[in-house]
This record gives structure tokens, C-alpha cells and sequence, in this order.
């Protein structure tokens, strides 16, 4: 049973934009944070974006002004998150993961993760 999916991602050209999605399954447990982190090769993982369940939102100072995350949680099943990222950059390559955590310290799933590549 998958509980959190994955979509988007891709090639793209630099300046160009991506969008990604991700559904997390309602009965895991109760969603509170729900965010995209990024992992470049060679490199740590690190916070992209964060919204939680009040719609406030996070971002890392690279990103800011070029990504948008959101938010929805009309759906009955699941709540999905996107990142809309526009003027990407070579920089912003690297494989970007969701994450969701709970409102109980401790219950935290991750996406598989999706590959962004970026190229001049």
C-alpha cells in the first residue's frame, strides 16, 4: 500500500518550470507538516519547502521568490501538497522527496522521491 505518491519532476531547461505533486494517504494517521526536501549528489539533504496544516508556509533562502508550495485538503482520502517551481536553475538539480509528518512526535513518512535535473 503506497501512502505517499510522487509525481512531476523531469528534464527541464534552465529558466524553465516544474511542477510536483504529492498525495499522502489520509489513514496513515493525522497530517499536520507536510513539505519537499532535496537531496543533489554528493550533498545533504535539505528543506526546500514546508506548509502545515494552518497553510503556513517555509522556505529556504535559495529557493524564495522562485518556488511556491500549497496546499489542499478538500479531498476526502488523501491531502496533496505541490511545488511549483518556477525559474529553475542548474543548482536546483537534485532528487526532491515529500515528507509528512504527524501531529504525534514521530510518525513521519517520505516519498521515494523524484528526480528534478536542471540544465544550462
Amino acid at each position: 500500500q503506497v501512502h505517499v505518491l510522487e509525481s512531476g519532476g523531469g528534464s527541464v531547461q534552465a529558466g524553465g518550470s516544474l511542477r510536483l505533486s504529492c498525495a499522502a494517504s489520509r489513514d496513515m494517521f493525522s497530517i499536520n507538516d507536510m513539505g519537499w526536501y532535496r537531496q543533489a549528489p554528493g550533498k545533504q539533504r535539505e528543506l526546500v519547502a514546508t506548509i502545515d496544516s494552518g497553510g503556513s508556509t517555509d522556505y529556504a533562502d535559495s529557493v524564495k521568490g522562485r518556488f511556491t508550495i500549497s496546499r489542499d485538503n478538500a479531498k476526502l482520502t488523501a491531502i496533496t501538497v505541490d511545488l511549483q517551481m518556477n525559474s529553475l536553475k542548474p543548482e536546483d538539480t537534485a532528487v526532491y522527496y515529500c515528507n509528512v509528518r504527524g501531529y504525534v512526535a514521530g510518525r513521519e513518512v517520505w516519498g521515494q522521491g523524484t528526480l528534478v535535473t536542471v540544465f544550462a
